[in-house]
């Protein structure tokens, strides 16, 4: 059985780790600082992210680059803007491997999905995408899980029945672009549901809002030549259910917080905010109207209080549903 290393130690990669290692077959755990990998090996838990959850046996945790270069399938789990400084570190040990992309988000200085990103910098990498509604926490403990597996691969099924494990159900897509899409766009939309919900709007506030961003998502990954079909299952609506109707979701909670007054907790990655500007631009560049991503993205810059906000939205021009 082939060798997989997670290369990112956070919530959802040490979460993989755990429910790979838990079916067999030898399985890395990859992190960039080594303090954290000793104090990780020593307990056999991720304290920080993942608390009095115990790894299986058979995973292993490394913070040297030998469990990249031995591994045939890579699972990047590291956050999407950091994703090209940390290939471009390792890119003579990934190219030719197999890379499957565990982040979400749009890259703020280029405006490329992940895997984009995978493609320029290892022309000879095989890359799929994973992502879709799962929280770090269930799938660690092996509650049921459901993601979606993106790839053009012409062995997709063999790597689908690779990574799928007894909790965790993969489905398999041919429509990368769209699996990410879904996957990024929704955190926006989830910082704007929790907006709503701190400030005191509603769950019906909470609702429109879901429903029409799910509209301004559908619209720019058509655009971008997604199907709208990916939209419409787990890493689409799926994913925009899970994130935007749960505390659990870190954007969730991000925009909660921010509709309650509250200053962003410190030291946690909201992929959202990255994305939010990343969307604005390329919204603009094909003339697509997304009017709540552009109001997430100007409360996140300072530049719309809370009321505002709000006010802009309720004053937007009445129009057909469709």
């Amino acid at each position: 059985m082939s060798a997989v290393t997670i290369v990112g130690a956070g919530a959802f990669g040490t979460a993989l780790a755990i429910s790979l290692a838990g079916r067999g077959g030898q399985v890395n755990l990859w992190g960039r600082d080594a303090d954290a990998i000793g104090n990780m090996r020593m307990s056999r838990q991720n304290a920080r992210y993942l608390p009095e959850i115990d790894f299986p046996e058979l995973l292993k945790l490394s913070a040297n680059s030998s469990s990249i270069a031995e591994a045939e399938i890579i699972l990047l789990a590291v956050p999407t803007q950091y994703l090209r400084d940390f290939i471009t570190s390792y890119a003579e040990l990934l190219n030719g491997k197999t890379c499957v992309v565990c982040c979400k988000g749009i890259e703020k200085t280029t405006s490329m999905l992940p895997s984009e990103i995978v493609k320029d910098l290892l022309p000879n990498a095989k890359v799929a995408v994973l992502t879709g509604p799962g929280f770090a926490a269930e799938i660690a403990r092996g509650l049921p899980t459901a993601l979606t597996l993106a790839t053009d691969m012409q062995d997709g099924s063999a790597l689908q029945s690779r990574m799928s494990t007894r909790n965790l159900r993969l489905y398999l897509s041919a429509d990368p672009v769209g699996a990410q899409l879904g996957g990024a766009l929704k955190n926006v939309i989830a910082i704007a549901c929790g907006i709503a919900i701190g400030a005191g709007l509603g769950e019906s506030a909470r609702a429109a809002l879901m429903t029409r961003g799910y509209a301004e998502m559908m619209r720019l990954a058509v655009d971008m030549g997604a199907d709208p079909n990916t939209l419409c299952g787990l890493s689409g609506l799926g994913d925009l259910a899970l994130t935007c109707g749960s505390d659990q979701s870190r954007n969730f909670s991000l925009g909660l917080r921010l509709g309650q007054g509250k200053e962003p907790l410190v030291g946690a990655t909201f992929e959202g905010v990255a994305t939010a500007r990343a969307t604005v631009g390329l919204a603009a560049k094909r003339n697509i109207e997304m009017p709540i991503a552009g109001i997430v993205a100007a409360v996140l810059a300072g530049e719309l209080t809370i009321n505002q906000a709000s006010e802009a939205l309720l004053s937007r021009p009445l129009r057909d549903e469709n």
